[in-house]
């Protein structure tokens, strides 16, 4: 490893090694602070100006003083003067230094100065001879001293796994980085505005709860000392904002954060953001229509365009999006119609046929959910509404009036993965209670995915809830899609890993 410093003049010997390098910048913070030069003293920096605002404006900016402070980059060095690029918030910069302008002790001191360290400087924006726009430093001073040396310029922070470790080193040294995280605060811009347009309530339910609760998942645990209580993160907002809508409040919504004790992959992180919101009289084409209008919205506001690629696939995020049930996708990718069974040896030998792993319930409903898990998913490319689901795999869902096996639930699917999942709720507190007490069933035969009984919830119901239309948006997939990031750690800024000492 060797410092970016480039000396077009009377070069100087570099250090070899990393501890050497280490050694030299303390010694130099050592100095500063003998001198009562410390930078870590340094409480605030007025500036004037950012990079990117004075190229875009140059025209109008050039010959005027500016003040500018960010990280120090590179530093090419050709005696009396140098040229230094700088980062700031928005992007950066070129300086350019000369001894006649900042003076003799400023100059000899700035030289000293590392690559990452934060600066500050004063000057006059102008044009180098090369075109390069630039501001000619008059005055500077150190902010911030950097005691670690960034990676190698040319080659970056490229090791997957650093990046995720020391997202801030990541940050500094790739820039799309950076828009990757912008377009994600963007998304959750564009919900929010979508969904107050629609003059619904942002809100915020409990991330521990007693119970699990809203969806088939294993929860992480916890204990309350005060309570003596074992409790349990959330796995999903939906029972509380049910909750919300039978006491009245009739369009509801809540961005935030799940967990759930599962794998890790590049499409499951065990703590994740979703949106879920819920619409009284609403059902489930109501949410389909309000989750085709999320998508559209946010490619079109962001991107420009609602044409898309997604790791080399072209994508069409324009409306309406595919729809189809669960049985006839099954049917035409599998040319198995489960329509037409009758007993579940019909549909276990059509399983088998196609070379389906089994589920440990045999049933109707849970071989056809298998069969499109399995044969099916990672087929569905374009934006397409997989409706119908089984009531087994759907426990808070309203059933189908023309066929009770199958429910009024729809799952989103773009690029082979669910983005969205979405039911007419169900608000039949006596069937909601059996459909309680058969997850309990599983749970008691060692199905740790299986949800809990919420009498709470059942008493909730009781009192009455109005016909209702919920959805949930994974935003961190649906950030995937629009950055065309292949893992969902891209898109988290401290994706879960072991600790390096673990490894």
């Amino acid at each position: 490893m060797s410092e970016q410093n480039h000396n077009l003049d009377t070069p100087e010997k570099e250090p070899q090694s990393l501890s050497e390098i280490l050694q030299i910048r303390r010694d130099k913070l050592a100095r500063l602070q003998e001198e009562g030069r410390d930078p870590f003293q340094v409480t605030r920096y007025t500036r004037t100006a950012y990079s990117t605002e004075i190229k875009d404006n140059f025209e109008q900016m050039e010959g005027q003083q500016v003040s500018l402070a960010g990280r120090m980059m590179s530093k090419r060095v050709m005696g009396k003067a140098f040229f230094v690029d700088i980062l700031d918030d928005r992007g950066r910069i070129q300086l350019y230094i000369k001894v006649d302008k900042l003076g003799e002790t400023h100059f000899a001191e700035f030289r000293k100065w590392d690559i990452g360290d934060i600066i500050g400087v004063s000057g006059v924006v102008f044009r180098t001879r090369r075109g390069e726009d630039s501001v000619h430093v008059e005055t500077a001073e150190l902010l911030s001293k950097s005691l670690l040396p960034l990676p190698e310029k040319f080659h970056g922070l490229t090791n997957q796994e650093i990046r995720y470790r020391q997202r801030y080193v990541d940050l500094i040294m790739n820039p799309e980085v950076r828009r990757t995280f912008e377009i994600r605060t963007k998304v959750i811009q564009t919900i929010r505005r979508f969904l107050d347009g629609m003059d619904y309530l942002e809100v915020e339910t409990p991330v521990l709860n007693t119970i699990s609760g809203g969806a088939n998942a294993r929860p992480f645990t916890t204990h309350h000392n005060t309570l003596d209580l074992d409790m349990f993160m959330r796995i999903a907002t939906e029972l509380h904002l049910k909750r919300l809508v039978v006491g009245g409040m009739e369009r509801v919504y809540e961005i935030g954060r799940l967990f759930r004790n599962e794998g890790i992959s590049t499409r499951h992180n065990p703590e994740f953001t979703t949106v879920e919101f819920y619409e009284a009289y609403a059902d489930c084409n109501d949410m389909m229509d309000r989750t085709e209008g999320i998508f559209t919205k946010a490619a079109q506001d962001i991107l420009g365009t609602t044409e898309i690629s997604y790791q080399g696939e072209a994508v069409s995020l324009a409306v309406p999006f595919a729809r189809m049930t669960m049985a006839e996708s099954v049917k035409q990718y599998t040319g198995v119609d489960f329509m037409a069974f009758s007993t579940v040896e019909d549909a276990v030998a059509a399983a088998k046929g196609i070379g389906v792993t089994l589920p440990k319930e045999l049933s109707w409903g849970s071989i056809l959910y298998e069969c499109f898990d399995q044969r099916v998913e990672s087929k569905l490319v374009q934006p397409t509404f997989i409706l119908e689901h089984p009531v087994e795999v759907s426990p808070l869902a309203k059933r189908c009036p023309a066929d009770p096996r199958l429910t009024e639930r729809f799952e989103l699917f773009i690029t082979g993965r669910e983005m969205a999942n979405a039911f007419s709720e169900l608000n039949d507190p006596i069937d909601q209670k059996e459909r309680f007490v058969r997850q309990m069933e599983l749970r008691a035969r060692g199905d740790e995915e299986a949800g809990m009984m919420d009498e709470d919830f059942i008493t909730a119901l009781e009192y009455g809830m109005p016909p209702t239309g919920g959805c949930g948006i994974g935003i961190d997939r649906m950030v995937m899609l629009l950055t065309d990031s292949a893992s969902i750690r891209d898109v988290i800024f401290f994706p879960t890993m072991k600790p390096d000492n673990q490894q």
